[in-house]
């Protein structure tokens, strides 16, 4: 076994660097990849509901309950109850995934359980 101490050519360092740059990019593709599939999503039986009962969310209150959804995850929550101005939905926050949804009316008499979180929203 040689103990000795060999110093690295410029060629070579070129090389470790060039291979750092690509493990980065292989990296920020991963991230981008996996925030893309970090997105809410909406289960059959949650979009049937939707269309069944006139429930429309835009674009922008997606969005923003998609943030509020990764908030509750980050506070340990993985099933959420989403009450909107029209709506109020079954999120699983653990699964990013809209389980059912409902009209506000519809959910004055229920009774809601295996939640351990609410999200509160105003319409924009």
């Amino acid at each position: 076994m040689d103990h000795r101490i060999h110093q690295l050519s410029h060629k070579h360092l070129l090389h470790l660097n060039k291979a750092k740059q690509q493990t980065k990019q292989i990296d920020e593709d991963f991230k981008s990849i996996f925030e893309k599939e970090q997105k809410l999503k909406i289960s059959k039986h949650a979009s049937e509901r939707l269309h069944e009962r006139n429930i429309n969310i835009n674009e922008a209150e997606w969005d923003k309950l998609s943030e509020k959804i990764d908030e509750a995850k980050q506070k340990g929550i993985t099933d959420s109850l989403v009450l909107m101005n029209d709506a109020a939905l079954l999120v699983s926050a653990k699964n990013n995934t809209v389980v059912t949804a409902m009209n506000l009316n519809e959910a004055q008499d229920r009774i809601f359980t295996n939640i351990n979180g609410t999200i509160l929203m105003d319409k924009q």
